[in-house]
């Protein structure tokens, strides 16, 4: 059953001021495609810029996949846009490339030449190809070109002193640290919710199965894709951006020390598969390391605490340092029918969930329990239309149908609506209740039913191609409304000065550096 918050929501209904400077920020993975659908073999394009330094535009794990990033904001409607232009920019320098509109890749070949970022010649960026090349030798490229939409969220200084009486940041850390855990913990419980309303991968190019083993049925198109009838993000399954050999490692989240001790002991353990491909081949690397995390962010983790690093500071010594800073949420599908990969609904929406999420208190979670609702999340992952779909409630083997439980849910999302948007006198929020609640009695009305829908209506040609294409004309063709061409050149070429400089800065020889360099204290904060 959904928790009593009632409480707390009167609490926050006599504290209206203490939401106002809600933080947020986005990144948008997208591959680069050629106009025929299949994935470009060109390399980042340097007009763009420096993909180890520019502040906005970068790659991921290839150099045809393109990761955008966002300034952080308290305004909805700016970050959206600053995405947005962001788009335009980079479609106008596409040339005959296109970005694809799906989390899933476009049509890979057996023997895909698939090109690991590259990041120039300063050690850390050479080392930033080195992770990838051990990524790829774990896991196979082509699974590591599954893109998605990563938030970030954090709520304001005056939050935490009205909800817990801090004083201040600095000294409040670890009570607000308490906080995100609380959030963090719900999350896990009840956020098997966001796969059902935003899933938008329940297809895939058969291709890419050519390239994996499963034992799920897919039936199939004659345009060459599979799919599952029920499923909403095959993204987050088996098949997706997950790693079997983390499947038995249970990360603490129970409080900031034991998280960052389970996070710390699994960069330092071994891990037999992966010493079985050596780390070493002659004098060429194959991976950082054989442990079970080469660095702190091989975690496949569907939310995650975070903290803006300092120099020469890893991501849990720098939340050991300041306490948690704001969440980042990695399980959101690209959303097909934005050109932008999601939309303003699902921010608010997700504003509204991590609200809750932190309102209500959460117990501690066990192994077991994490194990309990890794399996709610597998259900609604694979088969979350699926007509009487339950959730597990707890560990003892009661269930709930899920539609009840996203009513429920959704009935005190509806009262955090109305708080918001008291406070600007608008309904924005209340617009998302409104759009989403009937998803629960009408399944079709989600992400991942409208999406496969029209995959399998499709008659000609390739959808993720047209949309691509569709997008691409719309792009070029509007005006830039929160950056102008001015800054966006200023970036470009201020991000390859600060790439040269650093290049320029190294001491030390790359053996030396990778021998040096303690993975768990020192990967330097902006070059991930």
């Amino acid at each position: 059953m959904i928790p009593d918050v009632s409480k707390s929501l009167s609490w926050l209904e006599a504290h209206p001021k203490a939401l106002q400077g809600i933080r947020r920020g986005i990144e948008r993975e997208t591959l680069r495609i050629t106009t025929n659908g299949t994935l470009a073999v060109t390399g980042h394009m340097e007009n763009l810029g420096a993909a180890l330094t520019h502040h906005w535009i970068t790659t991921d794990f290839a150099e045809a996949m393109l990761e955008f990033i966002t300034p952080v904001d308290d305004n909805v409607d700016y970050l959206l846009a600053f995405l947005r232009d962001i788009h335009r920019y980079v479609a106008r320098n596409l040339g005959e490339e296109r970005m694809w509109p799906f989390s899933m890749p476009c049509f890979m070949g057996a023997d895909q030449n698939i090109e690991l970022a590259k990041f120039g010649s300063s050690n850390i960026g050479r080392m930033k190809t080195l992770y990838r090349e051990g990524l790829k030798n774990r896991y196979g490229a082509i699974m590591q070109t599954i893109s998605g939409v990563h938030y970030n969220f954090s709520l304001p200084l005056a939050f935490w002193q009205n909800w817990a009486g801090v004083a201040d940041a600095e000294s409040g850390k670890a009570i607000i640290s308490a906080g995100y855990f609380n959030m963090i913990r719900n999350y896990y419980r009840f956020g098997w919710v966001i796969p059902y309303l935003f899933g938008a991968s329940p297809a895939i190019c058969s291709s890419f199965l050519k390239n994996c083993r499963t034992n799920m049925t897919f039936e199939h198109t004659e345009q060459g894709m599979s799919y599952l009838q029920y499923a909403t993000s095959l993204r987050l399954s088996d098949l997706g951006y997950t790693n079997k050999l983390q499947a038995n490692l249970v990360i603490n989240f129970n409080d900031l020390h034991s998280y960052v001790s389970t996070l710390k002991q699994a960069i330092a353990t071994p891990c037999a598969a992966f010493d079985k491909l050596g780390v070493k081949e002659g004098n060429r690397y194959l991976q950082l390391n054989s442990n079970i995390l080469q660095i702190e962010n091989e975690l496949y983790a569907l939310i995650r605490p975070k903290r803006v690093r300092n120099s020469n500071e890893s991501p849990s010594d720098a939340l050991l340092r300041g306490g948690v800073e704001y969440i980042e949420i990695r399980s959101l599908d690209i959303n097909p029918f934005s050109l932008i990969g999601i939309d303003a609904i699902q921010v608010r929406f997700l504003d509204l969930f991590l609200i809750w999420c932190l309102l209500v208190e959460a117990k501690e979670m066990g192994s077991i329990e994490i194990l309990c609702t890794k399996k709610n999340w597998n259900r609604v992952i694979l088969e979350g239309r699926k007509p009487g779909q339950t959730i597990d409630i707890g560990c003892d083997g009661n269930q709930e149908p899920l539609d009840k439980l996203g009513k429920a849910l959704f009935s005190d999302l509806l009262r955090v609506a109305e708080l918001l948007d008291r406070e600007v006198g608008d309904r924005q929020y209340q617009k998302v209740y409104d759009e989403l609640v009937t998803a629960f009695d009408h399944p079709e009305l989600t992400l991942s039913a409208r999406i496969l829908k029209a995959i399998r209506e499709q008659r000609n040609g390739c959808l993720g191609l047209q949309l691509a294409e569709r997008y691409h004309k719309i792009l070029i063709k509007e005006p830039l409304e929160i950056l102008n061409e001015e800054q966006l050149v200023k970036e470009k070429k201020d991000s390859w000065q600060r790439q040269h400089y650093i290049e320029s800065s190294d001491t030390l020889s790359f053996e030396s550096f990778i021998q040096q360099m303690t993975i768990a204290k020192k990967m330097p904060r902006r070059y991930r």
